[in-house]
């Protein structure tokens, strides 16, 4: 009995483990609920789940027809087999991360907690941004995520796309810019527009056929030669969408606009020009926003004025300059000009808070004591006149030296910004100081030396006062009705735990250990590590991942609070010359200060989402413009080894910033001869196979500039004890 048992155990090790049909119906059931819509026989079902286990090969078609009698399939007169499960369809955007695959991301009202995979071929020619209507799967796929098949693009985000021409004698295609178009752009020869071979230009997709693997367009505008720095900024503002001059009509518009200020409208006002007032801005600023007073009162009080421009006097709803403010929504700063919201006219001229003219402003006036506290304080429309124009520069040097033009009134300002600024922190806010990069140009746009500006006690005196008036103004209206009436608000909500959980992790691996709790002791863990970090090389790293981990803030009229600035109730009140959400805002504060009835909110709701998204859109341009200047920097440098440090580490590369000049550049794995590494995951670490060398998060290494490239804004590195790379420099 023994040897025949034996026999039949080597028997069944041959053929292989028997195939327990309950895992095989449910193997065959997830195969079909994964191909939703689609028809298998038998046959095909074995092909595609690899069933060589004869036994089990029996028993796939007597188990489907069981299934399909259960009504858990469904069975064609053919014998085909298919799912009967529902799938959701639901909308969202694209998130186009490789030529691979995409992310959707539903809406909010779908209730779904994880973004949806969509493989290329299942994406209908959708692109990054576009709107889509999609057919999420019943169950998970072979990734572990949920995946779908878009049915529909609802819209599309962009029509348009910045590239580089590439000419051949038969044909031409626009190599994209843009990182999230995967795909080169088909150029009939006759839509060319007279560009040329290796120029940069505009084009506009305007056929994109279903089984067509790349999409056709036509040439709407010639930037010029690629590298060229005027053509790389115009392609900049091209590839954000970001307008390149105003309307005729909207500028006749402001051209007809009065300069003098009528006695009727001062009259209707606070007049306060006899007050020591005086405008605090960069060196190199012509839209002065804002202005402060100063004056003592007779019972020994501080009166303190923050006066705004009263943009909303002269931009009036309905208007060409009204639908043109709100399209852009907010001013734009690149590397070497500014975008403006507003026509120069107003933003440098009738708004512009410039010294020695009067001004019509809207103002929060306040009665301090010297402890900083507000004794009272009142908000309204009112004329100023600027007696000094300060760039920041000078207003510290008065400080410093206690001497020059209202220096006694700048100090006893800067000392109660400080109290301020002392008491925000006890409350809860956070300290980010984050590095900001600046260049200094030639007459060319060519890039002659970076620098990291220095924020002093100036700067921070001009952003307490601002804080404290739209802290204020936010607080009067909220107050005025508890919270009823409707106004936008600048929101910011706690981080995501989880998120944080992976900053300080990070944090970790370059040393710095933060613990994380709840409410205010999260914001003192954050400020605990900024203070850490001072001065040291992984603070520029560390302070934007930590600005990455928090939740983005955003416009609303939902009455919630801020969090990194620990205010209960904020908005934006101070800039109403490149913000329109300021606009806003001054239009509802008067509203409500002249006794009005509270609009509904729907309309503001939606105004400030566009103007979320235009901020964001202003952001992304504005560090594409530097990227490219850090770049073409890194391109014309010593050819010298720099000290920097390891910023991110994938399976196909390591992220190095150089710690001189805070460009960062990447190593290509595959650049990497000394050995052959393979990516440790859960380390966030590439290790040797051969020498055991680990490469991981916040290691300090030295490296030299191997390649750049300005299309694609990047800067291709290698470690410096490698052999000497063949790349050159471009």
């Amino acid at each position: 009995m023994g040897r025949k048992s034996n026999k039949q155990g080597q028997k069944g090790k041959k053929s292989g483990k028997v195939i327990d049909a309950a895992q095989l119906a449910k193997k065959v059931l997830n195969f079909l609920d994964n191909n939703y819509g689609k028809e298998f026989n038998a046959k095909q079902i074995i092909k595609k789940l690899e069933i060589r286990d004869s036994i089990a090969k029996g028993g796939v078609e007597p188990m489907l027809h069981k299934l399909a009698a259960a009504g858990n399939i469904s069975k064609s007169p053919r014998n085909y087999f298919a799912s009967v499960k529902e799938p959701e369809f639901i909308e969202g955007e694209v998130d186009f991360v490789n030529p691979r695959f995409a992310f959707i991301k539903p809406d909010a009202k779908h209730g779904f907690e994880e973004d949806i995979l969509i493989k290329e071929a299942d994406l209908k020619h959708a692109l990054d941004g576009d709107r889509v209507r999609i057919m999420v799967y019943p169950v998970k796929g072979s990734t572990g995520r949920l995946e779908g098949k878009v049915l529909e693009i609802v819209s599309r985000s962009r029509d348009e796309f910045v590239g580089r021409v590439e000419i051949s004698p038969r044909f031409a295609f626009v190599v994209p810019d843009f990182k999230k178009m995967h795909y080169d752009i088909f150029v009939h020869k006759g839509d060319l527009g007279g560009a040329e071979h290796n120029q940069k230009v505009v084009v506009k997709l305007t056929d994109w056929r279903e089984d067509d693997k790349n999409p056709t367009g036509k040439v709407t505008r010639v930037l010029g030669k690629a590298g060229e720095h005027e053509v790389e900024i115009h392609s900049i503002m091209a590839e954000f969408g970001l307008p390149f001059e105003y309307p005729t009509e909207v500028e006749a518009e402001a051209n007809l606009i009065p300069e003098e200020i009528s006695p009727e409208e001062i009259k209707n006002r606070r007049d306060m020009r006899g007050i020591p007032t005086f405008t605090i801005d960069p060196v190199d600023a012509k839209d002065f926003d804002d202005a402060i007073s100063y004056r003592v009162l007779d019972n020994g009080n501080l009166e303190i004025g923050v006066h705004i421009a009263d943009v909303t006097h002269y931009v009036k709803p309905k208007t060409k300059l009204e639908k043109e403010a709100y399209e852009r929504a907010t001013s734009v700063y690149l590397v070497d000009r500014t975008i403006p919201m507003l026509p120069e006219r107003l933003s440098n001229g009738l708004c512009s808070l410039r010294p020695n003219e009067d001004k019509l402003t809207f103002s929060c006036v306040f009665e301090m004591d010297e402890n900083a506290d507000v004794l009272n304080k009142w908000i309204g429309r009112t004329v100023t006149h600027s007696d000094r124009r300060f760039a920041y520069e000078e207003g510290q040097e008065n400080i410093d030296k206690q001497e020059g033009d209202f220096y006694q009134e700048l100090t006893i300002l800067n000392d109660l910004a400080k109290k301020l600024r002392k008491r925000r922190f006890d409350k809860g806010a956070v300290n980010f100081e984050t590095v900001e990069v600046k260049f200094k140009l030639d007459e060319k746009g060519k890039p002659l030396g970076l620098f990291v500006k220095e924020r002093k006690d100036i700067h921070k005196l001009i952003e307490e006062f601002m804080l404290l008036a739209n802290r204020t103004v936010a607080e009067f209206v909220f107050n005025k009705n508890k919270g009823k009436d409707t106004f936008v608000y600048r929101i910011h909500d706690h981080p995501d735990a989880e998120r944080l959980e992976t900053f300080a992790n990070f944090a970790k691996k370059f040393g710095h250990e933060m613990k994380i709790g709840e409410g205010t002791r999260i914001s003192m863990a954050l400020n605990k590590l900024m203070e850490e970090i001072l001065g040291k090389p992984e603070q520029n790293v560390l302070e934007q991942l930590a600005i990455r981990s928090m939740a983005k803030a955003k416009y609303t009229t939902e009455a919630k609070g801020h969090f990194g600035l620990a205010f209960q109730h904020y908005t934006h009140f101070t800039s109403p010359i490149r913000r329109y959400p300021d606009m806003m805002v001054h239009r509802l504060l008067q509203h409500y200060l002249d006794g009005g009835k509270s609009p509904e909110a729907e309309s503001w709701e939606d105004k400030c989402l566009h103007s979320s998204e235009r901020e964001k859109r202003a952001a992304d341009a504005e560090r594409a413009s530097i990227k490219y200047k850090q770049v073409e920097f890194m391109s014309l440098a010593e050819e010298k080894d720099y000290e920097g440090i390891v910023t991110g580490v994938t399976e196909w590369g390591v992220f190095v910033e150089i710690t001189e000049t805070k460009c960062e550049g990447m190593i290509r794995v595959q650049d990497m001869k000394d050995d052959y590494y393979q990516f440790d995951e859960k380390n966030m670490r590439l290790i040797g196979t051969r020498n055991k060398k680990m490469i991981t998060l916040g290691e300090k290494v030295t490296v030299r500039v191997v390649a750049t490239d300005i299309d694609r804004r990047t800067i291709d590195l290698e470690f410096a004890d490698n052999e000497p790379s063949r790349n050159k420099r471009r």
